[in-house]
C-alpha cells in the first residue's frame, strides 16, 4: 500500500497536508459520506469520486494530468466495497471492471464540495476605502523581493488581497521594473508595448501621454482580457502636480449593491462598448461595467469614461443604464473613496487593473520632469506564482 508521504501523491503537484482524519464511510444511493476526526462530515457521489481516480491509469504521472473519460463508465458507477485503511486512506473497490481507487486524506478534504467547505475556501478581498489604505497600505522594499522568495511571496499575496501595492527603493535606471515584473512571470505586451513611457509628447495616441488630468479608469477595457496588474515606476516625478488618484472599484461596487441595488442590477447586466482607436490599431469589446460571477460576487471592474463608446441597449435598458453609470461615476468622486499617492522617483505601485481604478491629476512640467515606466502581468500569473511558493 502506497505511503502517505506527499512526495508519491500524483494527484496534483501540490502537497495536501493532513489536518483531519476520516473515521467512518458509510454508503448511500449516489454518494458515501466521511465522518472526519473533527466531526465534519463530507459527502463524496461516486461519479465524482471515479472521476477523481488518481491511479496511474487515470492521471498520467509525468504531468499530473487526466486520461480516465467518465463516459467510460456507467452513469449507476457504485463501490463494491469502501473502506478507511490502516493509513487512513479511503480505498474503493469499484463495480465496474473491479477497479481500485486510492484516496488521500489530505486531498479529500482539501477537496470536500460541502456548502461550509465551500465557503471557507471562497476567497474573501481585502475591500478597502480611503481610511483604510492610508492606515494599511502594504508596502514592501525592492531588495528583498528581488533577493527573498519569503518576502516575494507576502507581497504577492497582499497584491493579490488588497490590489494595491507599493514597492520603495526601486532603481531609477530606466527599464528596473522589468527585474520586478519578472519575479512573478513574463510582462504581457499590447499595442503600447512591453514597457511603456509615461510622459507627455507631441504624437500621443492616448490621453496617458499628455500632461492633462486623466479621469478615474482601468486600463485597456476595450480587450477582452483587461490587462491583469499594471505596473507603474517613477523614474522622475519633480514636476508640479500629476498625483495618482487610486479606488477600490470592488468597494464602488459593493456600495451600489449595497444601497442601489437596482443601479448595480443594471451596472452588471446591461453590456457597455469600449473603443481604442488610432492609425495603426481598432480595439473594441463590448462588456458590462461590473462583472460578477456564479455567487454573484464582484470579480472585475471595466471602466474608462474616455474610451467608452455610445450607449447601444434595447430602448427599455437605456435609462437605467445612465442612471447607474452616473451612480458609479459619482460614487468615485466621493472623497472617502479617493486614495492620493504622489510618485517619488524610485516608486513603483503595482495594482488589480481589473478592481482597482486609477487617475492622475494635471502636472506642470515647465518647473520639472515627470517620466514614469509602465508594464502588464496578467493576473492568472500572479496567482501561478503564489500556488507555486506556497508548495
Amino acid at each position: 500500500m502506497q505511503s502517505l508521504d506527499n512526495s508519491l501523491e500524483i494527484a496534483s503537484f501540490t502537497p495536501y497536508h493532513i489536518k483531519q482524519l476520516p473515521i467512518d464511510v458509510s454508503l448511500n444511493d449516489a454518494s458515501l459520506t466521511i465522518t472526519w476526526d473533527d466531526d465534519h462530515k463530507s459527502e463524496f457521489h461516486y461519479l465524482w469520486l471515479r472521476d477523481n481516480c488518481h491511479c496511474s491509469k487515470c492521471i498520467a504521472q509525468l504531468t499530473r494530468e487526466q486520461m480516465f473519460e467518465i463516459c467510460d463508465v456507467p452513469l449507476e458507477i457504485k463501490p463494491a466495497e469502501a473502506y478507511i485503511s490502516d493509513e487512513h486512506r479511503l480505498v474503493i473497490t469499484w463495480d465496474h471492471q473491479a477497479h481500485i481507487s486510492h484516496f488521500h486524506p489530505g486531498w479529500l478534504r482539501s477537496h470536500c464540495y460541502s456548502e461550509a467547505s465551500l465557503q471557507a475556501k471562497q476567497w474573501q478581498p481585502k475591500i478597502w476605502d480611503k481610511a483604510r489604505i492610508q492606515a494599511e497600505l502594504p508596502k514592501h522594499q525592492a531588495k528583498e523581493i528581488l533577493q527573498d522568495d519569503a518576502s516575494l511571496l507576502n507581497w504577492l499575496r497582499e497584491l493579490r488581497d488588497y490590489g494595491l501595492t507599493l514597492v520603495e527603493q526601486v532603481s531609477t535606471e530606466p527599464n528596473s521594473l522589468i527585474n520586478v515584473a519578472n519575479r512573478i512571470s513574463f510582462i504581457r505586451e499590447t499595442n503600447f508595448g512591453t514597457i511603456f513611457n509615461v510622459q507627455a509628447k507631441a504624437d500621443a495616441n492616448s490621453a496617458a501621454y499628455t500632461d492633462l488630468r486623466l479621469p478615474l479608469h482601468t486600463d485597456l477595457p476595450t480587450r477582452e482580457l483587461q490587462p491583469g496588474l499594471q505596473f507603474l515606476h517613477c523614474l522622475v516625478n519633480d514636476a508640479e502636480g500629476g498625483e495618482s488618484i487610486l479606488i477600490d472599484g470592488f468597494k464602488i461596487a459593493q456600495h451600489m449593491k449595497e444601497h442601489y441595488s437596482d443601479d448595480f442590477h443594471s451596472l452588471s447586466t446591461f453590456p457597455m462598448s469600449f473603443y481604442n482607436k488610432d492609425k495603426l490599431t481598432d480595439y473594441r469589446f463590448r462588456g458590462t461595467a461590473i462583472v460578477t460571477d456564479s455567487n454573484n460576487e464582484v470579480v472585475e471592474v471595466r471602466l474608462a469614461n474616455f474610451l467608452r463608446g455610445p450607449i447601444d441597449v434595447p430602448a427599455h435598458q437605456t435609462v437605467p443604464l445612465y442612471q447607474a453609470y452616473r451612480r458609479f461615476i459619482a460614487l468615485t468622486r466621493e472623497p472617502q473613496f479617493q486614495f492620493f499617492y504622489r510618485l517619488n522617483a524610485g516608486d513603483l505601485i503595482v495594482f488589480d487593473n481589473r478592481r482597482v481604478l486609477h487617475a492622475r491629476n494635471a502636472f506642470n512640467l515647465e518647473k520639472g520632469h515627470r517620466h514614469l515606466q509602465g508594464c502588464y502581468v496578467d493576473r492568472d500569473e500572479l496567482l501561478s506564482r503564489i500556488r507555486v511558493l506556497e508548495r
